[in-house]
């Protein structure tokens, strides 16, 4: 890990009891944040700070703030972060340059990234104003575009830029064919390191007919010249910037290759290098874009302008313009301009931008709608929420941004290996070039074969391969509606061996529903609904709620009640249709009613399932009991079976809920192991026994409750992310929608990211292995060597690219199912006789 040391400044409360739970709550979540080693807090008379020992391009400051924010402390207001498009960074020397330039400015933490083209800033204004980044920007020739720059608490400058360029992107000519020249121009314009590889093709090839048919030989030099010049138009530059600065990088070796060959009079095979060269990096560059293009299009989801309902009629406004509390008018078919609630209407909204869900969902008055969803027939007039930069869709794409600054455990090793690689590719061409001829001679011949060398040895698709399989997974699981805040995430989740879940919210839907409905007196269960429908109407306890809910269900209509009355800690009792009616706790039974053997054999069976009863009674005598459970998500036997499927070792649940509940729900379900009764700490104990068994543990919950245990877990998942604007601060993964499925989803990207990476690295690194050894042997030409070297470049950009036609619900991987454990079986003993191995009891 690549060590930073940093001190930030925070603001804290002054009460110092406050101040204390503040402090170790801090460190303790800094603590286990990826990529951070060591955290110190120091309180003198400047304030308080601190003290850091981070991998800055592993956690990034804006990771750092929230984990701050959420133990109730925030940092200074001089801090800033800063997503900056650089649109010159097209290469991995100029990232270097930018990174190494800045890093050097007081208080500025930058990480460039050239396969997005952005840099990361975070400065501290009174050390380093922006003026001063913006000016060292300019001086090494990559001027960063300021003005669509995104804040890291506001996403609406990244908004602004992506929707410019994808709107841009969108208005280039195509279709017929009265436009297809023009757009091919088009292309060729806005790619202009493609038009002069074509063009550097062009003149070689006319150079080699006429060396072939024996034409004039100064028309055959000034034609491989100017193929020399054309295709080496950009790799010259990069060159010579990087030689003046005293760095060497992969275009040096190739640029020195080019000209060692010319200098032998290989005139055609240099030109060739440089001529596939600049092809390979035009290539690359258009399929990254594609890549840049698949998370830049979320930003134009969102419409510019929005209808707003004000006292004089109707008006169009921009989107930026619209306030929390505004109504605007969303018409059949047209995107939701802004986060808010539906005010009138009902139809049916596509939210598949945002939560991943395939079905559109229907929305009526009181229910949320996201911007950039799409409404379906009906009219719908929308109560804002949220300001544009506050949006969920905004959120997402800071989000993402931020997780593209990132980089992952292999592409670190990747640039670690690069550090001392080039020169040790150089000091071997060099030997090469010296040592074989002092013992056999013919240098010619040996030149000739460590230029061959030099070219096979490059590492180029070790360099690419790597960060464009990272930008594409994330790009591919932001469209599937997950969230991923890094690489490191995208890949430490396709590593794990163990799942944990919270109960409430996760596995099930969250809220109590009506399950049984026992008659006791011989009426209806229709009856006996309406008449408990009709008295609990008027509380707001949440299971009277659900029992109104399944009345409605079943469109009852309820009777008359009057002299309603609650009983605290019992229930309910009134007059229903004239007769007393009572409805509440199990304890509104005497002790006769209690023991009567039909009675309490209902009590108890629906008591042993876990669900919470309700009983009746009519004029004091027993008339009927119903039950109420929180029931399991439709999909989640599915989701699970589906982990499993995918070599998931273990699933668990972790839950507060008593031990009854948690056995049924956990049997219906079907997870391998169920731990109840539960407190927050203790959830965290079992997380680190389990990562101690498994290696690598993720634990999905609604990132509020299951905060100490999402923060320990090797993978923190928040379930729900687009109604819970905490979600998606505290955890390193966000599944948008509350559909199980997104999960093994999920983890299949991942896995396929990993495997991608890896099938990337073997191909670079057997190109290398087999075409270098040649090449310094002879075996193979220069020409062949460029070929393969290119080629590779090339291959592994496009297989990268197949991440984004990742199909969700596809590509498991078939193991073999492990025993499942007893669930709900293990006794009060053993679960803390678990508990005290951890040190919780």
């Amino acid at each position: 890990m690549s060590r930073h040391r940093r001190q930030i400044q925070l603001c804290v409360p002054d009460d110092p009891s406050r101040f204390a739970h503040c402090e170790a709550c801090i460190q303790e979540r800094l603590r286990l944040h990826a990529g951070i080693r060591r955290v110190g807090i120091v309180r003198d008379e400047s304030g308080v700070t601190v003290e850091l020992d981070y991998d800055p391009a592993v956690v990034t400051l804006a990771e750092i703030e929230r984990e701050i924010n959420a133990a109730q402390g925030c940092l200074h207001p001089n801090l800033g972060t800063l997503i900056v498009p650089v649109p010159g960074m097209i290469s991995a020397r100029a990232e270097h340059l930018i990174n190494a330039t800045l890093n050097k400015l007081p208080g500025v933490v930058a990480n460039a990234s050239y396969a997005t083209r952005n840099v990361r800033i975070e400065f501290d204004r009174r050390q380093c104003p922006m003026i001063d980044i913006m000016r060292r920007m300019e001086e090494i020739g990559y001027p960063a575009d300021f003005r669509h720059a995104a804040p890291a608490g506001a996403a609406g400058g990244a908004a602004d830029t992506t929707r410019g360029a994808a709107s841009a992107a969108a208005g280039r000519p195509t279709g017929d064919k009265t436009h297809r020249l023009a757009a091919g121009w088009n292309s060729l314009f806005a790619h202009p390191e493609l038009g002069f590889a074509i063009l550097g093709g062009i003149l070689l090839l006319a150079g080699f007919l006429v060396h072939v048919l024996h034409g004039p030989n100064w028309v055959r030099v000034a034609l491989l010249a100017g193929a020399y010049i054309a295709s080496g138009r950009y790799t010259g530059l990069e060159a010579w910037e990087t030689i003046r600065r005293f760095n060497f990088n992969i275009d040096v070796l190739m640029f020195a290759a080019a000209f060692g060959a010319a200098a032998i009079g290989h005139y055609e095979e240099g030109a060739l290098l440089l001529f596939l060269f600049a092809l390979g990096n035009a290539g690359e560059h258009l399929a990254l874009e594609r890549a840049r293009k698949a998370i830049n299009s979320l930003a134009n989801l969102a419409p510019d302008v929005a209808t707003l309902i004000t006292p004089d009629g109707e008006r169009t406004v921009a989107v930026e313009e619209l306030k929390v509390a505004d109504r605007v008018i969303v018409r059949p078919f047209e995107r939701v301009p802004a986060d808010g609630e539906v005010a009138e209407g009902a139809s049916a909204v596509d939210q598949a931008s945002i939560t991943g869900e395939s079905i559109p969902v229907e929305k009526v008055a009181g229910d949320g709608v996201f911007a950039g969803t799409i409404n379906g027939e009906g009219r719908l007039v929308v109560s804002v929420s949220k300001t544009a930069s506050q949006s969920t869709l905004a959120k997402i794409i800071k989000l993402v941004e931020e997780a593209q600054t990132t980089k992952s455990p292999t592409q670190l090793f990747t640039d670690s290996i690069e550090k001392w690689y080039v020169p040790v590719v150089l000091i071997g061409t060099a030997a090469l070039i010296v040592a074989p001829p002092l013992v056999a001679g013919g240098w010619q011949a040996w030149f000739y074969r460590s230029m061959g060398f030099l070219t096979a040895a490059s590492p180029c698709a070790l360099a690419i391969g790597t960060p464009a399989a990272i930008l594409c997974g994330i790009a591919r699981s932001a469209r599937m509606g997950v969230l991923m805040k890094g690489g490191v995430h995208l890949e430490n989740l396709g590593r794990v061996r163990a799942v944990c879940f919270d109960k409430t919210g996760t596995l099930t839907t969250g809220h109590p529903t009506v399950t049984d409905i026992v008659p006791l007196d011989g009426r209806s269960e229709e009856d006996l609904l309406a008449w408990v429908a009709a008295l609990e109407r008027e509380s707001n306890h949440p299971l009277a709620a659900s029992i109104v809910n399944e009345a409605k269900a079943r469109g009852l209509s309820l009777p008359t009640a009057d002299e309603i009355e609650q009983i605290p800690g019992q229930g309910m009792r009134g007059r229903v249709n004239g007769v007393r009616v009572a409805a509440g706790h199990a304890g509104m039974l005497g002790e006769s009613q209690r023991s009567e053997p039909m009675i309490a054999a209902k009590i108890d069976g629906l008591t042993r399932a876990g669900k919470t009863l309700v009983v009746v009674l009519v004029d004091g005598e027993p008339a009927g009991l119903l039950a109420l459970a929180d029931r399991p998500r439709p999909e989640a036997s599915a989701a699970l079976d589906r982990l499993r499927r995918l070599g998931i070792a273990k699933t668990i649940m972790l839950t507060g809920d008593h031990r009854q509940a948690a056995a049924e729900i956990g049997r219906q379900v079907g997870v391998d192991e169920v731990f109840a009764e539960l407190l927050p700490e203790e959830k965290l104990g079992l997380i680190r026994q389990q990562t101690e068994k498994y290696g690598r543990v993720a634990m999905i919950g609604d990132g509020v409750n299951d905060a100490p245990a999402l923060a320990y877990a090797s993978v923190g998942i928040a379930m729900g992310g687009a109604s819970a604007d905490v979600a998606m601060e505290t955890a390193d993964v966000v599944l948008m929608s509350s559909d199980l499925n997104q999960l093994p989803d999920a983890i299949a990207l991942s896995r396929q990211s990993r495997r991608t990476i890896v099938q990337n690295l073997c191909i670079a690194l057997g190109v290398i292995g087999i075409m270098a050894p040649a090449a310094a042997l002879g075996f193979v030409s220069l020409g062949i060597a460029v070929l393969f070297h290119e080629g590779s470049t090339v291959v592994v950009v496009l297989n990268s690219l197949r991440l984004l036609g990742f199909k969700a619900g596809g590509g498991v991987a078939v193991a073999r199912r492990p025993e499942p454990s007893p669930v709900g079986k293990e006794s009060k003993e053993g679960k803390e006789a678990k508990l005290q191995g951890v040190g919780l009891n």
